[in-house]
């Protein structure tokens, strides 16, 4: 067991006393905050990893199964045709346009409660595969980077872990930040070092580097969250759909996602979706053009879908073709040209036609932000996130294992940092508190929760205090 060297201890207490105590306090609450986060952190890396490289390898619809090209790709009425023929009791919901001509045409064909992706040969109609929507291991790794397998249990967890993260990073970085005049020397870790202080440098070198990246990965996912995502910025920043001037039905876009596997742009999800059947929109497709899976497709192209792009069928009396390329379903690697266009089922008419440009600026940045997290962006971004998933992993792992080498043996308690006494300045403590409980609903939550544990259960049982201290 390693025990602190005295010479270690006189070097920690040798600033000046009110920096010290900063210093202490910022050190306690990374550690219990640490002790919530790391956990889930090491789960949404190892998940994160699993869906990057699932989308990367095969594609999570297995669109990237290759074919070889011979003359011209059939109808895609034809094709989706038998997509259908091949799932008994099936009905066609939507069509995954491939993105280079050597690769296979997706349909999602739904039979009951069951989505089934059907991969067929565009030259042949021949089917190549199928697959369950629910059943894929991307999708079961994408439940659990969401929801912990808990449905809204697990998200709120993960949510409060999120929010937690803020305050780790924030933590994190005061207690990295140069001391001592070592300026620029933080930003590389002391390899000569050894036993603790190794992992020590380490951990907060590798920690301050990925921790912007940390917080652009937070925020979108956060984004998405029960509480600060879908009640308080998805609400403010939905897109307005009554600007479309066409009537709006009773079902947003959210109805066409799947499960938990998110498939819409975010600053769309909640906005309603148009309704077909009042004569409204803007000239589509030409007068005399049935209105037609065939002709939607041609119309797509014409106006500038271009490779992959999804198009759904519409449901009911009042559905709309929506034709639709963004970040969120892997469609493109450039954000920038994210477009949903909604199409009356028997008139033909353009009802919305919502492009990049006309997202709110927090929309915009989401569209950036989700494609960055997804690894959508490129090679780079692929290299980008597997290095952070396994850093994040790594500094997950160090903090344990700091830990676990400075806990005294035998102790019979967590070994917390201790509490600083006469904390100066605690009011400005108090304001950060403050402020990021306002930014973060479910960490001000925790932190009031764990407030009132303490006062009213731990403080008076002798045995539990000690344990946690």
């Amino acid at each position: 067991m390693v025990s602190i060297d005295p010479s270690q201890v006189s070097q920690v207490t040798t600033p000046a006393p009110t920096t010290n105590k900063l210093y202490l306090a910022a050190w306690r609450w990374h550690f219990y905050a640490g002790l919530y986060v790391i956990p889930f952190l090491t789960m949404l890396a190892l998940t994160g990893l699993v869906m990057l490289w699932i989308s990367v390898l095969s594609g999570r619809d297995g669109e990237w199964i290759k074919v070889v090209p011979n003359g011209e790709p059939m109808a895609v009425s034809t094709l989706s045709q038998a997509a259908v023929d091949a799932v008994e009791g099936g009905t066609l919901v939507q069509y995954i346009a491939p993105r280079a001509a050597d690769l296979a045409a997706i349909f999602r064909v739904d039979a009951g409660d069951d989505a089934i992706m059907v991969a067929l040969n565009p030259y042949s109609a021949e089917v190549l595969t199928e697959m369950s929507r629910r059943a894929g291991w991307y999708d079961f790794a994408n439940d659990i980077h969401g929801t912990f397998l808990l449905g809204v249990t697990g998200d709120r967890m993960i949510e409060i872990a999120a929010s937690l993260t803020m305050v780790l990073i924030a933590s994190g970085l005061y207690l990295w930040w140069p001391r001592n005049e070592k300026g620029l020397r933080v930003l590389v870790p002391n390899i000569a070092a050894r036993g603790r202080s190794l992992w020590k440098t380490l951990h907060a070198t590798i920690g301050a580097w990925i921790s912007i990246v940390l917080v652009l990965f937070l925020v979108s996912g956060l984004s998405w969250a029960g509480i600060w995502g879908q009640k308080l910025v998805q609400a403010w920043n939905t897109f307005p759909a009554e600007k479309w001037g066409a009537p709006l039905s009773d079902v947003t876009h959210a109805s066409m996602n799947h499960s938990a596997t998110k498939e819409v742009p975010w600053v769309l999800e909640r906005a309603p979706m148009p309704a077909s059947g009042s004569g409204a929109g803007a000239t589509g497709l030409a007068d005399g053009v049935p209105v037609t899976l065939d002709s939607v497709v041609a119309f797509a192209r014409q106006i500038g879908f271009a490779e992959r792009f999804q198009l759904n069928v519409p449901k009911g009396e009042s559905g709309v073709w929506t034709i639709s390329r963004d970040s969120m379903s892997n469609d493109s690697a450039h954000p920038a040209s994210d477009r949903t266009v909604h199409i009356d089922q028997y008139t033909g008419k353009i009802l919305a036609d919502v492009k990049f440009a006309d997202y709110s600026v927090y929309g915009k940045g989401m569209a950036v932000g989700i494609a960055l997290h997804e690894g959508d962006m490129g090679w780079w971004n692929i290299a980008l996130n597997t290095l952070f998933c396994l850093s994040v992993i790594f500094v997950s792992i160090s903090g344990g294992v700091m830990w676990w080498l400075r806990r005294p043996a035998k102790a019979g308690r967590i070994a917390a940092p201790p509490m600083p006494r006469d904390m100066p300045l605690w009011q400005g403590a108090m304001l950060v508190g403050l402020a990021v409980s306002l930014a973060f609903p479910m960490a001000g939550l925790t932190l009031l929760a764990v407030l009132a544990l303490d006062v009213l259960v731990i403080s008076r049982i002798p045995a539990l205090r000690r344990v946690l201290s």
